[in-house]
Formats: C-alpha cells, structure tokens, sequence
C-alpha cells in the first residue's frame, strides 16, 4: 500500500511543480522586460536637471515595472492604479506643461472610461450574483437574466481595457505621452497603461467559451474596435513627422495586436501575454529613446548627430524601433505573425487584411524612419557639424539604447530556442 500511496504523493508533487513552472515562466518572461524598462529609465534620469533620480521617481518607475512584470496574471486591479500613478507623477512638476497637458488628458479619456467600465461590472455582479467573471458566464447561459442587460453591460466593461491599450480613437494619447513626457518615465508610462488595458481585457473574457451569446458579442465588439486600431493607425504612420509620435503610432498598432488575437473571444494565454508584454517594454524603451535624438524633416537632410557621431548606438534603438514595427527578423515580427494566423484560423479574412495593409504602413514607416535617421551622404559636412555642436548625445541616452537592443535580442533568441 506504501508504493502507490508514494507514487501519489509523487505525481501530485510534480504537478505542483509543473504547475509553478508553467505560471512562473511567463512572470519571469514579462518581469525581465518589466526590469529592462525601470533601468532604462534610471539610466536616462541622469539627463534631469539634478542629474540623479530621487526616490519618488525610483518608486514610480519600479511600481509600473511591478504592474507590468504581474502580466501575465492579468490582474486588472493594476489598471486604474497604473492610470492615477502616472496622471499624479505628471502633475507633480508645476514647471512642465507639456506633462500637465498630458495628466489632464489622460484624466480625461481614462476616468470616464473606468467609471463606464465599473458601472458594466456592477450591472453584471447585480445580474449574476458573482463578482468572478467564469461564474458570471455560466449563469448568463441560463438564460435567467434579458438580455439587454448583459448586452449593455458587455460593451461598457471593456471600455477601459479599450482606452488603455491606445487603439484608435485613442491612439493619440500614446502619442501625445511619448512626445510630452520626460525621457525617464515616457516609455514606462505607455507600456504600463497597454500592459494593464491588456490584462484587463483577457481577465474579462476568461470563461467566455461557455457563453456563445456573448462569445459572438466580444469578437463583434473587438473585431470593430481591431479595425479601427489599424485602419487609423496605417493612415496616421502615412502623415506623421515628428519621431515621438511615429512610435506612439506603432505602439498603439502593437496594441491592436492585441485587440486582434482577443478578436477571436478567447483570452491570452499567460505564455503570449508575457511575451507581448516583454517585448512591448524592450521596444518603445529603446525606440522612445532614439526618437528623440531623430530629425523632424521629411525630406533629403545630412542626417542626425547621433548616427555621425555614435553610429552603431543609433543602429541599436533603431533596432527596437524596427522590431516595434515588425520588421522581419526582429522579435517584433513573431507577434505580427502570430496574430495574423490566430486571424487565420478564426476565419476573419477582412481584419487579416487590414493587419498586413497596417504592417506594410509600419514597414514603410521604419524605413523611412531609418533613411532620415543616416541622412544623405553626399550633403556638406559643415551642416551637420554645426548640428553636432548643437546637439550632443549624452551618455545615459545611449546606455538606455544598448540596454533595450540587448533585451530584444535576448528575446528573440529565447522565442527562437523554445519553438
């Protein structure tokens, strides 16, 4: 009788183990990008005018990191606590406007939306009598409650996970953020809001298979909101000048990823939401981070300082700018392509489309990008000697680019290994 008992105690213990390993895996994944990001980010601080973070900012930047290393858990709770730290940390310096303008904003579009989004909640805990979304589901099949009920609870409470992930209509916040914001904590903000808009949506659908009413709603619902993340963000990628706002445009299209593999109403396995999540962090640190070293022209120039003066730095964030938009080669592209085929097998042959037509605009868009970036090599060297006088590339700008290159790579090879 020992032997089998033994071997029970032995099996349930492995399945423990495996278990632990499945879940910690992927927090390892997302956390490793989410620690990539905060030292980009410390690195960069000593650009500040003090030219050392104090511990305020070393807070903010580690409380984001935590909520977007907890991804693959998808806990939305860190949805609206990643919202208000990054409204009050941009309201904190009086003297910068830009960041004030960005704070009232981002109050603007994500307060109504949590609050649209807690009043669907709420509708659907009153319906149901459970708080934990698989029940909710279940009993919704019982065909207990009407169904305008749910049908209007549905929409409302993934609004905020919608806001969030910074498709269109509300593309231009990302945007705004990384062209307003100061360089430490720009990119920290964007990744922590489209982390959290993820984990909140994949939370909400968890269990929905058991529901195909609302299965049917979710991938209307998703597919529209899908469709307009890319249609808007192609269009956008074709007119934009400024750099900054070029990776907001490519980070909201990386969120419509997103949108497009929730299109099919089944949440993301903790496995593909570290992965994006991970990835997301690497690219905009290092794509912010050259941005703001690029030109603002669109047509023949010498180039920029950082490409005459730090070649090779400049090629490393432009790297993470091309692996952001998908370029082939690039970790970037494997998320491109595994929700183009997710779009594939669920059938959605008219947002497959619209997904190549949006990554064709990023691919234009980085190169473009990358031609500006060297510039024209036959242009007089006085005129952009004259601009390496102007504009000098501190040393933290190019650890951040270093450090974000090295994480994709890493990233990319670790994805390559375990396929």
């Amino acid at each position: 009788m020992s032997l089998p008992i033994g071997e029970a105690v032995l099996g349930s213990t492995l399945n423990h183990w495996a278990a632990a390993v499945s879940h910690a895996t992927p927090l390892a994944l997302a956390g490793a990008g989410a620690i990539a990001l905060m030292l980009t980010g410390v690195v960069q601080s000593g650009m500040e005018r003090h030219g050392r973070i104090g511990l305020v900012p070393l807070a903010v930047l580690a409380s984001l990191a935590l909520a977007i290393a907890s991804a693959p858990l998808a806990q939305p709770v860190w949805a609206p606590l990643a919202a208000g730290l990054v409204a009050a940390t941009l309201a904190r310096d009086r003297e910068d406007a830009l960041q004030a303008e960005c704070a009232l904003k981002l109050l603007w579009v994500t307060g109504p939306a949590f609050a649209l989004s807690w009043a669907g909640l709420s509708l659907l805990t009153l319906a149901t009598g459970t708080t934990v979304a698989v029940e909710q589901w279940a009993v919704l099949q019982l065909g207990l409650d009407p169904s305008f009920l749910w049908s209007t609870a549905l929409p409302l409470e993934l609004l905020a996970g919608l806001v969030l992930l910074g498709g269109a209509p509300f593309h231009f916040l990302v945007a705004d953020v990384l062209q307003g914001v100061r360089p430490w904590l720009a990119a920290s903000a964007v990744v922590a809001l489209q982390v959290s808009g993820a984990a909140w949506l994949s939370r909400r659908l968890e269990g929905i298979a058991g529901f195909p009413a609302g299965r049917e709603l979710v991938a209307s619902l998703l597919g529209i909101a899908a469709f307009a993340a890319f249609a808007a963000g192609a269009v956008t990628l074709l007119v934009q000048r400024r750099p900054e706002r070029r990776v907001g445009t490519l980070a909201s299209l990386n969120g419509g990823l997103v949108l497009a593999a929730l299109a099919t109403a089944q949440p993301l396995p903790p496995a593909v939401l570290a992965a994006w999540a991970a990835h997301l962090a690497l690219a905009v640190a290092g794509a912010a981070t050259v941005a703001r070293f690029l030109p603002t022209f669109a047509g023949p120039a010498p180039g920029a300082p950082l490409f005459r003066l730090h070649p090779w730095s400049g090629i490393a964030g432009l790297y993470a700018l091309a692996s952001l938009a998908g370029v082939p080669g690039t970790p970037g592209s494997m998320l491109w392509l595994a929700s183009a085929r997710s779009l594939a097998m669920a059938g959605r042959t008219g947002l497959l489309l619209l997904v190549a037509a949006a990554w064709i605009a990023a691919l234009t868009a980085a190169m473009r990008q990358w031609r500006q970036a060297f510039g024209v090599s036959a242009a007089p060297a006085a005129t952009w000697e004259a601009g390496v006088t102007r504009s000098p590339v501190p040393l933290q700008a190019r650890l951040a680019l270093w450090l974000s290159a090295l994480g994709l790579v890493a990233l990319g090879a670790l994805r390559l290994w375990r396929r």
